[in-house]
């Protein structure tokens, strides 16, 4: 129960990251070193929900 509880916490943080990514992108004066940042962050975490979900 609690590998489901840390994926649940996982996929939390990957979608506001995913919203900040959004956000981030709509902006006039994009940050394209703080986006790349983000989706490094987003692509970490989906790797590792998936290495948690392959153990179930």
């Amino acid at each position: 129960m609690a590998t489901d509880a840390r994926i649940r916490e996982l996929d939390a943080r990957h979608d506001k990251l995913d919203h900040l990514i959004v956000e981030e992108m709509k902006s006039p004066s994009i940050d394209t070193l703080q986006v790349a940042a983000l989706k490094k962050q987003k692509l970490k975490l989906k790797e590792e929900i998936e290495a948690l979900r392959r153990r179930q």
